[in-house]
């Protein structure tokens, strides 16, 4: 068997084959048909694609059996069954809710009559030919869990050519059993054809509480008929799938958070703190972590910090110091001999203690030479003089590197010979995939900035290479949304479909590393975590830095795309995922976390628990978070928030917050005017905020036509107008003074 078949598969296909029972129900939608049958040790929900394959789902398990089974009519053409076994009461709901694709959800409950450990339990998904043999099918999985990201599977049958589908576990549901038996969600759906899905993690050092009601499982699984023939395929199925199950998902209410004055804080505390700042040749340099004096400045590290309060200057027209003590620091990363800027401050490299790869003198990580360009593009497209001269002087070394390694960058090389230092992440998977489309960005600007067709064919050449990848094209997550940004430029320039489609395989990329459930057990009943974005393909936790800029650059995708129709799954899924930053990025910042959750002695530097500054990393439920430092580069996180999510009103006392992006914007006499973005089928939050001492005036919101819309009613809440606004449409908002 080429793919290997455990016991319990082959037992459950034996169970499978020839079914003489009566099924306990049946049901028919958009051509798959389902039956529910129980067989000896199981409770199976059965699809069938076709007359050549099946996906047999595995609901009640009990090795002994079921005394009892009572069957009633359920929700959504669905059933409730109830099944009896001697080591406690099974409660199984199937149903089939209304959608676009066939999507069939099961949810499992399981009550022990006494305590109960869980030293196993065999995946819940085995797919059979007509034969009801394992082995007869064949396909491939597309995307999996890895870690604490989203429970899913995506796959697609090659033998018998059937379909594909989405399996999806609510992992959320799983909290009461993670929190009494002190088990993990994360990487507990997974497997190998034909035998995947869910395996509850092992409970064997805390038992079930005997009389109390778990949740074994929470599954949704949308069906096709479509099996995906490339890359992009894959991406765009996996998109639209995935955005059909989310509307059916279970998803936490979110909270608005006062980012205004934690930007306050945050600013006093970066600007004050001496553990934020050293000082080397005359100059002054942001740290990148709290405390860490024993590292030579970074440019990526002031940059990352000057870009997010460069724009809440020109959002708030305020002025900020600390703005020009950076900027005068940035020329001494320019390296003559080079010819570009540095990763480290050339004067300080006798620092570096060759502790890891990259801390060598002229050892350049592939990314890092590419973001910093990105960033003073940013600010010389914005009129900044010493940021325009430094990025022209640096953007023939950049070409220089991309020609010699054919637009396919290593991990680490040596910035003087061009040597590589190290080739691949881990063995087979290639270097820093999504380099080339960071590359293109960078090439796009600097044709924007300098008119010179060049860098446009320059950033074509990196996008038409990245082709050669197939889907597994992640490497860091912001660096994939920022290429993302760049097809679609690409692809507005030329009209050329190839380079839409490799926006949808970035973002399917940075959809598969997002984490879909909320951690409430351990540590993690401390902060929200629904619709976390890992950084890297391995990571272990979420990161600040990744985040605020992934947040960032989807805010700067949908933008790109007005006037260009993109997939809905897209714009509604793009939406969400800036609603949940803006829930749960305030809890970054350690002043708003129990200190028992905080390591104590993180890798790098310090960390103050009093401090405005965020940590780097935030874990499982089960783990301290932390351990890698309080991340100063991280500051920018309030700065990128407060001008992307609140409109100011000249000449009011209140200001406008929402919690979705939103486009062309009109500030008028009594009115503000401006369009949501996401998807209608889904809502987000408006607020009304006063900041005056003035009395407020009579608020009207209004959806559609302009002052000719339907208006609003106010969900209320003290000291805020609060309303709940759908996405995709035009908003109007009217005051008339008391």
């Amino acid at each position: 068997m080429s793919n290997g078949t455990s016991i319990w598969a082959l037992a459950a296909a034996n169970q499978l084959t020839d079914i003489s029972k009566e099924p306990l129900h049946q049901y028919t939608t958009q051509k798959f048909e389902f039956e529910i049958v129980d067989l000896d040790d199981s409770l199976w929900v059965i699809a069938r694609f076709g007359k050549n394959a099946k996906m047999a789902f595995r609901t009640a398990y009990s090795p002994e059996g079921f005394t009892d089974i009572d069957v009633k009519p359920g929700d959504d053409n669905g059933v409730d069954i109830s099944l009896k076994s001697p080591a406690g009461n099974f409660e199984v709901n199937v149903k089939w809710p209304e959608s676009a694709q066939a999507v069939v959800r099961y949810t499992v409950s399981f009550t022990p009559a006494n305590e109960l450990f869980v030293p196993f339990s065999p995946r819940d998904v085995i797919i059979l030919s007509d034969s009801e043999d394992p082995d007869k099918t064949d396909g491939e999985i597309h995307i999996s869990q890895t870690g604490g990201r989203s429970g899913l599977i995506y796959a697609s049958f090659k033998k018998p050519k059937a379909g594909s589908f989405l399996y999806f576990q609510n992992l959320t549901a799983l909290e009461d059993y993670n929190q009494d038996t002190q088990t993990s969600a994360a990487g507990i759906v997974g497997g190998q054809w034909p035998e995947i899905g869910l395996s509850l993690p092992p409970a064997v050092e805390k038992p079930l509480q005997g009389g109390k009601t778990y949740i074994f499982s929470d599954a949704f699984v949308a069906l096709s008929e479509h099996i995906p023939t490339d890359q992009f395929e894959i991406s765009k199925g996996f998109l639209n799938l995935l955005a059909e199950i989310y509307l059916l998902l279970p998803r936490p209410e979110t909270e608005y958070h006062n980012y205004q004055e934690i930007l306050k804080n945050a600013l006093i505390d970066i600007q004050n703190n001496k553990g934020c700042w050293s000082y080397h040749s005359g100059h002054p340099y942001l740290n990148a972590y709290v405390c860490d004096y024993a590292n030579p400045p970074e440019i990526m590290v002031q940059l990352a910090v000057l870009l997010p309060i460069q724009d809440y200057m020109r959002w708030s027209g305020e002025t900020c110091g600390m703005e020009e003590e950076v900027k005068a620091g940035l020329p001494a990363f320019y390296n003559e001999q080079l010819g570009t800027v540095m990763r480290w401050l050339p004067a300080q490299e006798q620092m570096l203690d060759y502790s890891e790869e990259h801390k060598k003198p002229l050892v350049m990580d592939s990314w890092y030479l590419h973001h910093p360009l990105l960033n003073l593009a940013r600010m010389a497209s914005a009129g900044d003089d010493l940021a325009k001269d430094l990025l022209l002087k640096s953007i023939d070394y950049a070409i220089k590197v991309a020609h010699h390694f054919n637009y396919v960058w290593p991990v680490f090389y040596k910035m003087d010979t061009l040597e590589v230092i190290k080739a691949e992440t881990a063995e087979g998977k290639g270097g820093e995939k999504d380099v080339a489309g960071l590359y293109a960005h960078v090439m796009l600007q600097v044709w924007e900035i300098t008119g010179d067709k060049k860098y446009f064919k320059e950033a074509e050449k990196a996008a038409q290479s990245m082709v050669q990848h197939g889907f597994d094209v992640f490497y860091q997550a912001n660096n994939t949304v920022f290429s993302a940004k760049a097809m679609i430029l690409l692809y507005k320039e030329t009209k050329n479909e190839l380079y839409l489609n490799l926006s949808y395989l970035f973002l399917a990329n940075v959809f598969k590393n997002i984490a879909l459930w909320e951690c409430n057990y351990g540590y993690g009943k401390n902060f929200p975590s629904f619709f976390e974005l890992f950084p890297l393909n391995d990571a272990p936790y979420v990161a600040v830095y990744e985040e605020q800029e992934a947040y960032s650059g989807v805010h700067e995708y949908l933008s790109f795309t007005e006037g260009v129709e993109i997939l809905a799954s897209v714009r509604l899924l793009l939406a969400e995922f800036v609603k949940y930053v803006v829930h749960r990025a305030v809890y970054y910042y350690p002043p708003l976390l129990p200190e028992e959750m905080l390591v104590k002695e993180p890798t790098t530097g310090e960390i103050d628990p009093k401090l405005w500054v965020a940590l780097e990393d935030i874990h499982d439920g089960w783990e301290q978070s932390g351990t890698v430092g309080q991340e100063v580069y991280g500051a920018g996180l309030a700065f990128g928030i407060v001008p992307r999510q609140y409109i100011r009103v000249p000449d009011e006392d209140f200001m406008v917050f929402i919690d979705y992006p939103f486009s062309n914007k009109t500030v008028k006499k009594n009115a503000v005017q401006f369009q949501v973005l996401g998807d209608s089928a889904l809502a987000c939050r408006l607020c009304i905020i006063k900041i005056g001492e003035k009395k407020a005036p009579e608020f009207k919101v209004l959806a559609g036509d302009g002052k000719k819309g339907e208006e609003i009613e106010q969900m209320g809440k003290a000291g805020q107008l609060e309303y709940r606004v759908q996405g995709n449409q035009q908003i109007t908002i009217t005051w008339t003074k008391k």
